[in-house]
């Protein structure tokens, strides 16, 4: 660390400095963040523009006395270097360190994790409201991305906090952007605001507005954090930022400004989102009725060369969860066949529209679920572990789950071919090996070794295929055989595997998911209502908030490496007797 930094050990060291020791002290961070997230991989960009802000957040306010709340969480790094954790960074995003959002377990300066936007408002007018029944004079602060405000829930707080007298600061950090620039009626809004319009709808809605203000001129923005403060009722203090400040590579990239950043490269391998982005496309050369959404996530989900090619009919419906759903439903029954893509941890914002906006209505509407199963460094609130536990029980949804490229084209295509009812792909966050190929398919299931007398079943979700088949030969050496077929859709169940799973002893379902209503629960309890005696387990992760690491480690330290899975079969044959 350079000299400024080294003394900083907390906020109070901030608001020690000199005025005239700011601008050293910014240069020092974004120098100190881009040395260790070029490294470690994460959010760049977001928080290169945040800095300057940040510093004067943190001269204005005391943390952790007053509550600090950022939307998102990923512009927190520099909140972090602040709070005492620069010589953290070396650990940043990797198991057992510094994680890529606020973390209450980290630091009493972090309160909420909040990676999934739009909420701290709520949190804020929360807190707020605790505050004063507890006769507390603390003072919240909610730093909220402009594009976090194209979330209806950032609304529903705005619209309840006007209401009140509560001492909120909303600190609008605006850079007219989330991934993409800010979509909708809201940019153009911002737009007029920096151009001095005047009243804001902010003021309209009842709230004070104190700005625009430069936020990269820290006293400036400290001169607008405490006159806002000194309000005393809830106020919208208006920051203009550029993403990816003071690093020229960052400010020169035109499509996300270094949003995020991999570490060591990117490399030439393709990933998941790149199959689905292709053959998206393809689809899109056949097909004239299927049209794309996205939440702000159109490069992260592999929608580019769609979009490039199809603009009029793809659709960003900025940090919208909620309505890409429903505005998808409207998109079917209109004749479209629309494909919403998405994380799949973010699907999760929006059930309640899956379940009575489009499978109610048995509307064809396809979903595809990126960053399925366990996502890595990115931690609890990004692992996509809850949406094949909770899809299935969504009345005619049928949810796939490829093993490789070839079947991931494959099901997409099957999927876009149903018309009386939702669909959904899900595939992980990871690069594509080999395609696997099959002995034989047997109604929907696919069998990809077959052994004659097998002492057991391994039935093998999605990308668990590789590491089952390799359990297997692990297996086989030992004189223990065992087959492996992969279900290839795994809700509703196929009678065709049912009945194979009734033929065997021991079946094991491997699965990327959380244990509690996965595959292997409802093959259980296919098995109770036939009356069959086979012993089914699933093998998968446990209901638990998983902390951030590689994907490789979190699946290993769970036993879903080959080598697990090879001595968890031993273990229930053992069991078994």
């Amino acid at each position: 660390m350079t000299a400024l930094l080294e003394g900083i050990t907390g906020p109070a060291d901030v608001r020690a400095l000199p005025a005239d020791a700011l601008p050293d002290l910014a240069e020092e961070i974004r120098v100190h963040l881009v040395r260790h997230v070029t490294r470690a991989g994460g959010h760049l960009g977001p928080n290169l523009g945040a800095v300057e802000l940040t510093i004067a957040l943190h001269r204005v306010f005391d943390s952790p006395h007053d509550v600090l709340l950022f939307d998102t969480g990923h512009q927190a790094y520099v909140h972090k270097v602040l709070t005492g954790r620069a010589g953290d960074f070396g650990t940043l995003r990797r198991a057992g360190g510094l994680s890529g959002y606020p973390s209450a377990a980290e630091s009493p300066h972090d309160v909420i994790e909040n990676s999934h936007a739009s909420t701290a408002l709520s949190y804020a007018d929360g807190v707020a409201k605790a505050m004063r029944l507890k006769g507390s004079a603390r003072r919240v602060v909610a730093v909220v991305g402009d594009g976090a405000l194209t979330g209806g829930m950032a609304w529903e707080a705005l619209n309840n906090l006007a209401g009140t007298r509560h001492p909120v600061v909303v600190l609008l950090n605006d850079n007219g952007r989330s991934y993409a620039p800010t979509t909708g009626g809201l940019a153009a809004h911002l737009a007029e605001l920096r151009r001095g319009r005047r009243p804001t709808l902010f003021e309209d809605l009842g709230l004070a507005y104190v700005g625009p203000v430069d936020g990269h001129d820290v006293l400036a923005v400290e001169r607008a954090l405490r006159q806002g403060a000194r309000l005393g009722r809830p106020v919208v203090v208006h920051c203009l930022t550029r993403k990816g400040e003071g690093h020229r590579p960052a400010e020169q990239d035109l499509a996300d400004h270094l949003h995020t950043v991999s570490p060591g490269g990117s490399g030439t391998v393709p990933t998941w989102t790149d199959v689905f982005g292709a053959e998206i496309t393809r689809i899109g050369e056949d097909r004239a009725d299927v049209v794309c959404l996205t939440a702000a996530m159109r490069g992260p989900t592999g929608l580019d060369g769609f979009a490039h090619r199809f603009p009029e009919r793809t659709f960003d419906v900025g940090i919208a969860e909620q309505h890409a759903v429903t505005s998808a439903a409207g998109l079917a029954l209109g004749g479209m066949h629309p494909v919403v893509a998405v994380y799949a941890t973010f699907l999760s914002r929006a059930f309640d529209q899956v379940l009575l906006d489009v499978a109610l209505h048995r509307l064809p509407v396809t979903f595809v679920l990126d960053r399925a199963g366990v996502t890595g460094p990115d931690g609890p609130s990004h692992h996509g572990m809850w949406d094949a536990s909770v899809l299935p029980v969504v009345p005619g949804l049928r949810l796939a789950a490829p093993r490789d490229p070839a079947r991931l084209r494959e099901a997409l295509r099957e999927a876009v071919d149903v018309h009386d009812g939702p669909t959904a792909v899900r595939y992980p966050k990871a690069k594509v090996a080999g395609d696997i190929p099959a002995v034989r398919r047997t109604g929907r299931y696919d069998v990809l070794r077959e052994e004659p007398g097998a002492a057991g079943l391994l039935v093998a979700v999605g990308p668990m295929a590789g590491p089952c088949l390799e359990a297997a030969e692990e297996l086989a050496a030992h004189g223990v055989r065992v087959a492996v077929v992969d279900p290839r859709w795994i809700a509703p169940l196929d009678p065709e595997l049912v009945k194979l799973v009734a033929a065997h002893r021991l079946v094991m379902a491997v699965e990327d998911t959380t244990t509690t209503g996965a595959l292997g629960g409802r093959l259980a309890q296919a098995m109770a209502v036939l009356g069959a005696p086979t012993r089914v387990g699933t093998f998968a992760l446990p209901a638990n908030f998983l902390p951030h690491g590689s994907r490789e480690e979190v699946l290993r330290a769970h036993g879903l490496d080959a080598a697990g899975i090879a001595t968890t079969v031993l273990k229930r044959l053992e069991e078994c007797g």
